[in-house]
């Protein structure tokens, strides 16, 4: 048989091995019984003539892929690209491919590749961060999902894991507190998004318990459109400018703790002598900046294998009423030298 090795079929193995079609399937996908010896002789046509599985064909014929889509709002964060990889390295683990699809925080662009995962035939999406609808209208199948760090607004019915961000807020401002903080800012971005929402959460009733203010003046909110540091940086600066007295900054992630720092600086404000600092998500800047940056450690490896998990679950059909739909996972509290007496 004169045949070139990319235009081998199925039925073509059947017939050199001396099989059934059904037999080579079984074979392939090492799903059924067959014998040693048949799958040697299998095996051994299919290495000689470099036969190879359609999976396009494959995939439209059991609308199963083996690809997992990931959205994310954007690939300039570092905590983002660590659970990125992490997730890739479950699922490659898994023999799933990954797609993943950098929304740059635009909900069209997220819309557009909602659907474009849909045609793909992805099994699974997992979203991390970003908006709180979940554009299942522009889907045609019902494919599973799984959310980090997103909240959606019928959370009753999504699954989502996230860290315990409102812990975090609260552990955060309490360092500062027990550091000898009277008057605390904080800066973070959109409080209409849950992860900032239950930071500021924390922080209130930090102040609270501490029996200290809430004060509205050193509450920053950072515009969108604001880079984190420089947003940070400006924000010190005007609350320095404007007399507004502070001894403490929680800035919820750490490049805004970096620009606090370096507006302190550029004033002349000695960090922690003078104000003390916490970050949050333990960046690489939080340990080479000088003095180096207290924060918020989340757990990467946790956050992703929660999800991963939870998704590979869902795709493999199991029992939906037996999952556990909210898993919340610890955070801790990494000392350095910006809080320090």
């Amino acid at each position: 048989m004169n045949k070139t090795k990319s235009r081998l079929s199925i039925k073509e193995i059947a017939k050199l091995s001396n099989v059934s079609v059904a037999t080579v399937s079984r074979v392939i996908n090492n799903n059924g019984r067959f014998s040693k010896e048949t799958q040697d002789r299998v095996l051994s046509i299919i290495n000689e003539y470099g036969y190879t599985t359609n999976m396009a064909a494959k995939s439209l014929r059991m609308s199963k892929s083996k690809t997992v889509g990931l959205i994310v709002t954007t690939l300039d964060n570092e905590f983002f690209s660590k659970l990125i990889l992490e997730i890739e390295k479950y699922f490659f683990e898994q023999n799933y491919s990954v797609l993943i699809c950098n929304t740059s925080q635009n909900q069209e662009k997220e819309m557009a590749y909602f659907r474009s995962l849909d045609a793909k035939l992805v099994d699974g999406i997992i979203c991390i961060s970003g908006f709180e609808e979940i554009p299942h209208h522009v889907m045609t199948r019902d494919i599973p999902i799984v959310c980090i760090d997103r909240k959606p607004k019928d959370h009753h019915n999504a699954y989502y894991v996230e860290s315990n961000h409102y812990s975090g807020g609260y552990l955060a401002t309490q360092e500062l507190i027990k550091q000898g903080c009277q008057r605390i800012a904080i800066i973070s971005k959109d409080k209409s998004i849950s992860v900032y929402k239950q930071r500021l959460d924390g922080y209130h009733q930090a102040l609270l318990d501490y029996g200290l203010p809430i004060c509205p003046e050193l509450e920053i909110t950072l515009k969108d459109s604001h880079p984190n540091g420089e947003g940070a940086k400006d924000a010190i600066h005007h609350l320095i400018k404007s007399n507004i007295p502070f001894d403490g900054v929680f800035a919820t992630n750490d490049w805004r703790a970096y620009g606090t720092l370096i507006a302190l600086k550029e004033n002349h404000i000695q960090v922690p002598q003078d104000v003390k600092i916490i970050g949050f998500d333990d960046s690489y800047i939080s340990n080479v900046s000088y003095p180096s940056l207290s924060t918020i450690r989340q757990n990467i490896p946790a956050l992703a294998t929660t999800a991963s998990g939870l998704l590979l679950r869902l795709m493999e059909g199991k029992n939906q009423e037996e999952i556990q739909r909210h898993h919340v996972v610890p955070i801790e509290v990494v000392r350095r030298e910006s809080t320090k007496k």
